[in-house]
This record gives structure tokens, sequence and C-alpha cells, in this order.
């Protein structure tokens, strides 16, 4: 099977809501009432996902779903955000996946840059009446990302202009860059597999949030 057709999935349980996440392709992860509903969910994003994955230079034309793992959530899971990680987040990630993660994060970053200068400043409101407009929605995505960086031991203070920035991705794409043996990046942290599902996964998630809200 090639790359591209690869469609390991591991489903993560929450008391009410269920998330379906690619284990090859991070940051294509999304939610249901049931494992049925997130996983078709899952698959109604292909064609969106795909636009990420042909950013990054790669074929993306997954089969069916298969589901290697399930995982107990949290509150966090019915809030609206993956927060587990499977036991395969820890095996050794090579260097291919590694540079394929990290062209994926970069093609995330991109695409999002791009719908943030295509959108309006007011957002139309969410079903219940919510939700960011375009700056507070952009500054939210770059603040998570640096307390994401902080649990691979990426550490920087309040990003104040496009350089610091780019130099905080910069460094990011060279830690999830490299091959790692296994395990955690740091003590306390997170594993390379599971920071970069969950950085890429949050800017994509976003990307669709205002795609959906600037029309």
């Amino acid at each position: 099977m090639t790359l591209g057709r690869m469609n390991r999935v591991y489903l993560e349980l929450g008391p009410k809501k269920v998330f379906a996440c690619s284990v090859d392709w991070p940051g294509w992860c999304r939610i249901g009432r049931s494992e049925e509903a997130a996983v078709e969910n899952l698959m109604h994003y292909v064609g969106r996902y795909r636009v990420i994955a042909t950013r990054a230079g790669l074929n993306f034309d997954p089969g069916d779903p298969v589901v290697v793992d399930r995982v107990a959530g949290d509150s966090t899971t019915d809030f609206g955000a993956p927060s587990a990680s499977p036991g395969l987040d820890l095996d050794r990630v090579p260097e291919d996946e590694a540079a394929r993660a990290v062209a994926l994060i970069q093609a995330a970053w991109s695409v999002f840059a791009e719908v943030s200068a295509d959108s309006p400043e007011e957002l139309r409101k969410g079903p219940r009446g919510g939700g960011r407009d375009r700056d507070k929605m952009v500054s939210h995505v770059i603040e998570a990302e640096r307390a994401y960086a902080r649990k691979i031991g990426v550490r920087h203070k309040p990003l104040k202009d496009d350089a610091a920035l780019a130099a905080m991705r910069k460094e990011i794409s060279d830690v999830l860059g490299r091959p790692w043996e296994g395990g955690l990046v740091i003590e306390r942290g997170w594993s390379a597999r599971y920071a970069a599902r969950r950085i890429a996964w949050h800017v994509i998630d976003h990307i669709w949030e205002m795609e959906d809200r600037a029309t």
C-alpha cells in the first residue's frame, strides 16, 4: 500500500463525544457523537485535508479507514479538542515520517495565513452566537502554538512580530523534523508524533472554521 492510500485511525473516546484521528496524516482529526459518526466525519473531510497535503507536496488518496487503537478521552475531548495520546505515539519516528509531518505542519501554516488574509475581520457567528473574529482567532492560534511548543522544549516569550513567529516555527520544525527513537521529546512533555498531530490539528481546525464562518 502506498503512503497516499494509508488510513490508520485511532479513536479517542470521551464521555459524550469521540475523536477519530489519523495516525499517518497529522492534523486530520474529526469529532462525532459516536465512533461511527466520528469516522464518517473524518472521511467527509478528505477533500479539505487534501488541500493541506497537496500544499505539502504529498499525494493524499486514503483508502477505507482501519481503526488500530482506542484510547480514553476526557472532558477536553467533549469540549472539542483531542487530548489523549495512544501508545503508538511513543514508537520510533523514522526520518521520512518526521519530514512528512513537518511538511504538513508548514503547509497548514501557509494555508492558514492565506485564509486569514482573505477573510473579513468580522466572521459570521457560530450556531450558538459565539466564536472569535479573525484577528482574535489568529492570535489564539499563535498563542496556543507557543504553549504547545513548550511541550517539545521550544520556549519563546510572547511573540511581538512576524520575525519572532518565524523563529519559533523554525525551532518547532527543527525539533519535529528529525528522527526520534521513541518516548517523549522532553520530560513531562509530549512525544514528537503527538506534538505534530496536535499542532497541525489546531491550525487546520481553525482554517476550516474560518473558511466556514467567512461565508
